[in-house]
């Protein structure tokens, strides 16, 4: 009987827990096919409506710097390097001596025909003199005339030729690096430096034959060195984003090739460009943006963060009320669309999205179709076509 009752208490006790787990279990069951049918909980995203900008017509191509002038000094005639006038990397004025040959035998003939040239003047005037009281014959004075006058063309040759020994700067501007030392013997032609004018410089850079007739003299351009981002602005100028010690420097056309290459089938150009930093230099790499403000088109443009990048293709998330559930509930509708030209923080939407739609322009990569969204824009981004880096 004891052994009857000690099982009946038991079986009661296992059934009661039974009970319970049984109750737990059904509660959590019921839990979950809620949360299921509620879906996952929404996710917190900042958002910005699809806005409109003008933005001008631009295509890129490559170019190099160029000097205004530049030229290899070099040596006209032999000679012994007597004398070096200048530094390596130096300025210079027209005219400033570089370098000084050694003319040590040319000045002791000069000396020579100097002395000559004033005996054969001195001459001339005697025999004049007594020509005129008759006393010698005419032919007396041009003879004597004669030898002046080759005694001063001997004297000008020679002074040319010594002047060739002295090497001057043709112009205005930097000099680089001496090739010659004092002593040294150079023949014709031998370089000394090289000599770059500072007072403009220009960029030669080629276009397709296809957009040849869209560039004309006086369309503004923009030359980017490496590790400068360029960004047209809609007043046909462009903005600069420097790193790296890179800059972005303005320009104009100011000379078109009349013919169009025919092995690469484009056209080359040349734009003056202004340095009043001193950054560019000739023979420097050089990204050219032309802008042209006559093709200037509006555009459905969004922050670059909004777009999602995919193996299928591109989407942004559209923001929009939810058509079941509590008023004022949002989803995310993923749209594909199809990009245009990027410039700054900006990307064009050539297709998919309209001109006022919501766009998610952060957190959009936590994002799936129709998910639940809340928008907390606090903490605004501040997308803008001419970024800048700041040093911290």
């Amino acid at each position: 009987m004891r052994y009857a009752i000690a099982i009946g208490l038991v079986l009661a006790l296992l059934g009661g827990l039974g009970a319970v787990k049984f109750a737990q279990i059904s509660s959590l069951m019921k839990m979950g096919a809620e949360m299921e049918k509620a879906g996952a909980p929404p996710e917190t995203v900042s958002s910005a409506p699809a806005r409109e900008e003008k933005w001008d017509g631009t295509f890129t191509s490559v170019g190099s710097v160029t000097a205004g002038k530049g030229v290899s000094i070099s040596t006209e005639v032999p000679g012994v390097v007597a004398a070096i006038r200048f530094d390596s990397g130096g300025t210079v004025k027209q005219g400033d001596v570089l370098v000084e040959l050694d003319s040590r035998v040319e000045r002791a003939q000069l000396a020579s025909i100097v002395a000559r040239r004033d005996l054969a003047s001195l001459t001339a005037e005697r025999t004049k003199a007594l020509v005129e009281k008759q006393a010698v014959p005419a032919a007396q004075l041009d003879t004597d005339e004669a030898q002046l006058k080759a005694a001063k063309a001997d004297l000008g040759a020679l002074e040319a030729q010594i002047a060739r020994k002295t090497v001057r700067a043709p112009f205005a501007g930097k000099l680089g690096i001496r090739a010659v030392n004092v002593g040294q013997y150079l023949g014709p032609g031998t370089v000394i430096t090289v000599l770059e004018s500072k007072d403009a410089l220009y960029v030669d850079f080629s276009v397709p034959q296809q957009r040849a007739a869209e560039v004309k003299v006086g369309t503004k351009i923009s030359v980017a060195l490496s590790g400068a981002a360029v960004a047209a602005t809609g007043d046909g100028g462009a903005a600069v984003t420097a790193a790296n010690g890179g800059g972005v420097f303005a320009g104009t056309v100011a000379a078109i090739e009349p013919n169009v290459d025919a092995v690469t089938r484009s056209m080359k150009l040349r734009a003056t460009i202004a340095d009043a930093q001193d950054k560019l230099r000739p023979g420097m790499f050089a990204n050219v943006t032309i802008t042209l403000a006559e093709q200037a088109k509006p555009v459905v443009v969004v922050p670059q963060t909004a777009v999602v990048h995919a193996s299928y293709g591109d989407s942004v998330f559209v923001v929009e009320d939810k058509k079941e559930g509590p008023p004022g509930t949002k989803i995310a509708r993923q749209q594909i669309v199809k990009l245009g030209e990027s410039r700054g923080d900006f990307v064009a939407l050539l297709e998919g999205v309209k001109l006022g739609q919501e766009i998610v322009t952060a957190g959009a990569f936590k994002l799936r179709n129709n998910a639940g969204v809340v928008i907390n824009n606090d903490v605004k981004l501040d997308p803008k076509l001419s970024p800048a880096l700041e040093n911290h």
